[in-house]
């Protein structure tokens, strides 16, 4: 993959807007996914939900103007949080009088999951680390993912990758920066 030093957000509006596109969707799928799922969707009607969710951010992103005072995260909880109740409202039954007249339908109640910061980091974080890890030699990802994701000794992995533990800070180096430039804008 070509680094760059733009944000994602800032991608969706340039000339490689597909290729951007395609990596927002791979980056956010599972955490509209898990959104979903807090919510109580069945699994049968979350890939419509996160489809509609796309849909709304295709139309929306290529102009939207990213505030880095505030928080994207929220902005998009929000568009989810929307069509979740968009898509409560259409299979809420009409409930009918004796005289055929409908009744106002009731209000959709708002069981809208909370934002939680650190899950939400998690699952992005996590996300992106996937994403990025064929942009590296096995041994750089072993040396980042060992020492920094399980959290083991620097000296520990650098005899059992047969490194100095030199390299092993530079192999976590690389692949935090990279993983830094993916999230960049994404993470406030």
């Amino acid at each position: 993959m070509d680094q760059t030093s733009s944000s994602l957000l800032d991608q969706l509006q340039g000339p490689d807007r597909a290729a951007a596109w395609g990596r927002f969707v791979r980056l956010y799928t599972p955490l509209l996914a898990h959104w979903a799922a807090r919510a109580g969707v069945r699994q049968a009607d979350r890939p419509d939900l996160i489809q509609d969710v796309f849909l709304t951010l295709l139309r929306a992103l290529p102009s939207f103007s990213y505030d880095r005072g505030r928080s994207f995260r929220a902005w998009l909880h929000a568009v989810f949080v929307n069509k979740w109740k968009d898509a409560c409202r259409k299979k809420a039954p009409v409930t009918l009088a004796a005289d055929g007249s409908s009744f106002p339908a009731p209000p959709v109640s708002d069981h809208a999951p909370a934002i939680d910061e650190a899950e939400y980091r998690a699952v992005l974080v996590a996300r992106a680390a996937r994403l990025i890890e064929s942009d590296f030699n096995p041994l750089t990802w072993q040396a980042f993912w060992k020492t920094t994701i399980e959290e083991r000794a620097v000296a520990e992995v650098a005899a059992e990758l047969g490194l100095s533990a030199n390299a092993i800070y530079l192999a976590r180096s690389r692949v935090l920066a990279r993983l830094r430039q993916e999230l960049a804008g994404l993470l406030e």
